[in-house]
């Protein structure tokens, strides 16, 4: 196998951790915010929804990270931010 193979194997194996990670720790935030959320107002849609978007652009902003560091990372091995894109 070559050394591009196991390379492209441990960055893809890398990102689906992260990836798993990150879907994981959102589910437990909304479970956490359901909890408190409905111990403190029954009647206020507003609150839940402005909650949702927070965690949406939070989420939003650490898939971008992921983005940024996987540009950052084929650009400093291959010279280009688009692998094969003249």
């Amino acid at each position: 196998m070559s050394p591009l193979a196991v390379f492209l194997i441990i960055v893809v194996s890398l990102t689906a951790l992260v990836i798993a990670y990150l879907t994981k720790q959102f589910q437990e935030e909304n479970i956490i915010y359901l909890k408190n959320f409905q111990m403190k107002n029954k009647n206020s849609i507003t609150d839940k929804v402005e909650k949702e978007k927070i965690v949406a652009e939070t989420l939003n902003g650490r898939f971008a990270m992921i983005g940024l560091i996987a540009a950052v990372g084929a650009y400093l091995t291959t010279g280009q931010i688009i692998p094969g894109f003249v």
